[in-house]
């Protein structure tokens, strides 16, 4: 007689939905069938990712566009506080400088009456030298506060780059020979400027102090004209030392000097004869030793033929 199936026990679980086929001893569970979606709510899910991007975008943009007007904000505060800064000083620079150079004037006429009177004593006239010396290290200073306060707009006209160097090289002959410092000029003899001509000369001159004061023992002085098709460049270069980080960093900073007799004024007033004109300065270590200043006017400016 067939027997009945045995019924299950009470304990043991019925099947469990979604359970697959055994692997070993333990079911493998798999997902339930996820149920397709219908072509209208498929168009929503897409506008909604679509929608979603497109926020996502524009917030990085927005980000991206505050990030950049705080950094050309800070950047924009500093620059006023700075200029703010300079008028200070420029005033102040000034009114030194004016009441400095009506005590000079008196001076200039006493050496000269004393040098006529040394006529013939070698020992006066060598101490009398130093004195001169002296005396034109402090004038250059006062032509400096003076060229820092004013900041007077360029009145341009045309000169030959040449002519000027060779003016200030040869105002600077007895410097250079006493410090045994080379000159080799390179610029094209028929190169012409448009601009300020003693706003140029100053910055020029400087350039040029700036270099023998790093070469006391002696050295060399370069400089090159290059005539380009932006602008019209001019480089002072020298074969000191070279510059230190913090120098590149505080070149062109009123006040700043690393000499314990300098004004740290020299550059700074390179700086805005470069700017007046609607160019550059720029100073960097050279390869080969050295350190190199290139002064940059723009064409506009540059090598106009004279009317």
């Amino acid at each position: 007689m067939p027997q009945p199936p045995e019924s299950e026990s009470p304990d043991t679980p019925p099947p469990a939905v979604g359970l697959s086929l055994f692997r070993g001893d333990d079911p493998v569970e798999t997902a339930p069938d996820t149920p397709a979606l219908t072509p209208e709510l498929s168009e929503l899910l897409d506008a909604w990712q679509s929608a979603t991007a497109r926020l996502e975008k524009t917030h990085a943009q927005l980000r991206d566009e505050v990030s950049r007007l705080s950094t050309e904000l800070e950047i924009k505060n500093r620059e006023l506080a700075r200029k703010n800064r300079l008028a200070d000083l420029g005033e102040m620079a000034s009114h030194v400088a004016h009441e400095v150079r009506n005590s000079l004037t008196p001076i200039t006429l006493y050496l000269s009456l004393l040098r006529r009177s040394l006529t013939g004593d070698a020992q006066g006239l060598e101490v009398l030298g130093k004195a001169e010396a002296g005396f034109t290290a402090l004038e250059a200073t006062v032509n400096d506060l003076l060229a820092f306060s004013a900041h007077r707009q360029p009145h341009a006209s045309n000169f030959l780059v040449a002519e000027l160097i060779n003016e200030v090289t040869g105002a600077l002959a007895p410097q250079l020979e006493a410090q045994a410092v080379e000159v080799d000029l390179d610029v094209p003899p028929q190169a012409l400027l448009w601009a300020d001509r003693e706003m140029v000369r100053r910055a020029v001159l400087n350039l040029v102090l700036n270099a023998l004061d790093v070469m006391p023992q002696g050295g060399e002085l370069v400089v090159t004209g290059y005539e380009g098709v932006e602008a019209f460049e001019l480089e002072i270069a020298d074969s000191g030392p070279g510059l230190t980080d913090e120098q590149q960093a505080r070149l062109f900073e009123p006040f700043f000097s690393t000499k314990e007799t300098g004004t740290g004024l020299g550059l700074s007033v390179v700086a805005h004869v470069a700017e007046a004109h609607g160019g550059s300065i720029e100073g960097q270590n050279c390869p080969e030793g050295g350190a190199a200043f290139t002064l940059s006017l723009p064409r506009n400016t540059a090598n106009r033929a004279a009317a």
